[in-house]
């Protein structure tokens, strides 16, 4: 069954961390997928620009509107996932579990069942 491994990010939680901390997310990142890869577990890995550099389309009466940012007010936003093909639920926590945002007070990984996918 494919798992979505959500990472949602706390852009005050990641610039409190020491540029060692910082260094040491991107390499445990590196280290996950290789260890998914190897086990077959790995699908697809996606990670999301800046909110910032983002727009929201709203179509009203038949007009769309473009507006810059995000859609919602959140100290959080989707930084981007992992889509993981595994046995279990159980196992898709305990490969959340491995990933470096895990072990960082203030963020987590949020593990989500796919309940339908075309394309993939």
């Amino acid at each position: 069954m494919k798992y979505l491994l959500v990472l949602n990010i706390n852009p005050d939680v990641l610039a409190a961390l020491t540029e060692e901390e910082q260094q040491a997310i991107g390499s445990g990142h590196q280290k996950f997928m290789d260890t998914i890869k190897a086990s077959g577990e790995f699908h697809s890995t996606v990670a999301l620009q800046q909110p910032a550099d983002s727009a929201v389309v709203k179509v009203r009466d038949g007009l769309p509107a473009v507006t810059d940012g995000p859609f919602v007010e959140s100290k959080e936003f989707l930084g981007g996932y992992y889509l993981v093909d595994v046995a279990s639920r159980e196992r898709a926590c305990e490969l959340a579990a491995m990933i470096p945002d895990a072990s960082i007070e203030g963020l987590g990984v949020e593990v989500r069942g796919v309940e339908f996918a075309d394309g993939l």
